[in-house]
């Protein structure tokens, strides 16, 4: 490698693949390490993925998704790792595509030091399949709104995840002060593209070569029908679920439930409203237009980020998932039920569980 290493950081969007783009260089840590690519993590007990993710937190001022307190040192070690690290470096994290431009700017100033170059890299997808998996993920992770609320938050970009697609907005926020050829845009294949295209792509935009990390991902962030996600988001009003989650129920709603025992069913799937189009079409091109202007540098083709027309439902009975029939919700709420049934006869008692949780604290500890 000639010239100053880089960091790559890998700021979102959200329900891009990155879950799948994180495990894989996760996983093949090792072997990228081999050809002078870092994807840094904290040792035993903590993810590189997890790691990430608190940093992101750490950074952004935020403290979700764990005990109060788990995030907090987090960017310190993060970048303390950065610095040592020879070769280039890997950092990515979907919740950092919002960060307003003071957080943005410290991450980049901090990351580059004195002798780093800050790449800035987007994935970014049709909004046709990218808000409809929005709305899921957000009943996944305890939010109960309809669809309609949310999608009507979404047009008033009020969302949190609006403003993590908003390309222009988060690109003109990130890249201020980097020249266009550092900042990538990796645009998410059309579906039935195969899993492999989308790594292939994130690859040329870090200048690394797939065959680099030959291990394959087995994670996935999948989607639910829209019985699944009814089911799951009436569940949250009946156990006061909320956005910050508590451990427990985000273990068994979310990762058990939402990720593993719902998923693959042959439900109707949850599309765009028709009412989205007009303005769904007019935001992606305002993103085209942006990209084309701001001369940055694009691995695909921004044509993917167009709404396929075969992606789109029939305007009249277009399966509104916020009317979903009862027996549908019913069928799926009995899944979910064998499936926790199952899951509870399988875990151990309590006294067990309390020696688990104070082991588990120890190795909190230890590696904080």
């Amino acid at each position: 490698m000639s010239g100053p290493r880089r960091i790559f950081l890998h700021i979102g969007a959200p329900k891009t693949g990155t879950t799948y783009l994180q495990d894989r260089l996760a996983r093949n840590a090792k072997t990228l390490g081999q050809h002078g690519v870092s994807f840094p993590g904290r040792g035993v007990g903590t993810s590189a993925p997890l790691f990430h993710f608190r940093a992101a937190l750490d950074l952004l001022g935020q403290d979700w998704g764990g005990p109060p307190g788990h995030a907090e040192g987090s960017w310190e070690a993060l970048v303390r790792r950065v610095r040592r690290a020879s070769g280039d470096v890997i950092i990515s994290h979907e919740i950092l595509a919002p960060a307003p431009a003071e957080q943005a700017d410290r991450a980049k100033r901090e990351l580059a030091g004195d002798d780093a170059e800050v790449h800035i890299v987007y994935t970014a997808r049709d909004l046709g399949r990218q808000i409809p998996a929005a709305w899921q993920e957000s009943v996944k992770q305890g939010r109960r709104w309809t669809y309609r609320a949310f999608t009507r938050r979404v047009k008033r970009r009020e969302s949190w995840f609006y403003r993590s697609f908003d390309l222009p907005s988060v690109l003109t926020t990130w890249s201020a002060g980097l020249p266009p050829e550092q900042v990538h845009v990796v645009t998410v294949p059309p579906r039935g593209s195969g899993g492999d295209l989308l790594w292939e792509r994130f690859c040329a935009a870090v200048g690394m070569d797939p065959a680099w990390a030959p291990e394959e991902s087995t994670r996935r962030n999948p989607s639910l029908g829209a019985a699944e996600t009814t089911v799951l988001r009436r569940l949250n009003a009946e156990l006061g679920r909320t956005a910050r989650r508590t451990r427990e129920f985000d273990e068994l709603v979310r990762s058990y439930l939402a990720e593993h025992e719902l998923v693959g069913r042959d439900s109707r799937p949850v599309p765009l409203p028709p009412g989205m189009y007009e303005w769904a079409a007019a935001e992606t091109e305002r993103w085209i237009e942006w990209v084309e202007a701001s001369r940055v540098q694009v691995v695909g083709d921004v044509a993917d980020l167009r709404f396929a027309p075969t992606e789109r439902g029939p305007r009249k009975g277009w399966g509104n998932p916020d009317k979903v029939a009862k027996a549908e919700q019913l069928d799926a709420a009995l899944v979910a039920l064998a499936a926790m049934t199952r899951e509870a006869a399988r875990r151990p008692q309590p006294t067990e569980q309390l020696v688990a949780r104070v082991v588990d604290g120890v190795r909190r500890l230890r590696d904080q």
